[in-house]
């Protein structure tokens, strides 16, 4: 009977490279300010929305006053939306609040509550599918 023959080693699997980190893997503290008010006010733009002001801020919720960091927008002609964090981590429960010029915010809406996970197409598109709901961007 004939030895049999032995088999080369097998190589051994090269490592996957690491995946980049995704933008939502930043502190909150950077996140907002860097990278989700850049491309918020970019696809506002797209849409054919007006320049807006941007900026976050922690503040008073609109409407209950609550504590909470939130993005406040600015459009032309004086209107305004407020999107809110309950506390420093884009995961956690959100709200949205618009006004129109002269007015204050009256009502306080759930935002992404359904979302298993918030990214930053999601906090984009969604907002300005909101603010676009207002008839406030592009040609309406």
């Amino acid at each position: 009977m004939s030895e049999p023959e032995s088999l080369p080693p097998k190589a051994a699997a090269a490592p996957k490279p690491a995946a980049a980190p995704k933008p939502e893997d930043q502190p909150f503290a950077s996140f907002v300010p860097e990278v989700l008010l850049p491309a918020l006010a970019s696809e506002i733009r797209r849409y054919g929305g007006p320049e807006p002001s941007l900026r976050l801020e922690q503040a008073p919720m609109p409407v209950v006053g609550e504590p909470c960091w939130q993005v406040v927008g600015e459009l032309p002609g004086a209107r305004r939306f407020w999107l809110c964090f309950t506390r420093d981590d884009i995961q956690a429960p959100k709200t949205i609040a618009v006004a129109e010029a002269g007015a204050d915010p009256s009502l306080l809406e759930s935002f992404l509550i359904d979302e298993k996970k918030t990214t930053l197409a999601l906090l984009v598109s969604r907002t300005v599918q909101r603010l676009n709901g207002q008839k406030w961007l592009g040609p309406n």
